[in-house]
């Protein structure tokens, strides 16, 4: 799929770039806890901060917060937009 080619994890993006979600690659458990919290594809996402450490993460979409670790933001693949 081209999609996946021009593809980047959430985790590289910086504050205030948004990304598309194109993907999850997390298997099991947190793939579906990902996809529980509305990280489905076609969502774009954005990087609202990261804390000092760079763990967590915190993006924004539809509306609402949310808090990743950096290994999870490593596993949601997306389209910078």
């Amino acid at each position: 799929r081209s999609a996946t080619h021009r593809s980047m994890t959430l985790s590289k993006l910086k504050p205030g770039e948004r990304g598309r979600i194109v993907g999850i690659i997390a298997k099991g458990p947190t793939r579906q806890r990902l996809l529980d919290t509305g990280l489905l594809p076609d969502v774009v996402v954005q990087v609202a901060r990261l804390a000092p450490t760079g763990d967590p993460v915190w993006i924004s979409l539809d509306g609402s917060r949310l808090a990743l670790r950096k290994s999870e933001a490593a596993s949601v693949l997306v389209a910078q937009t």
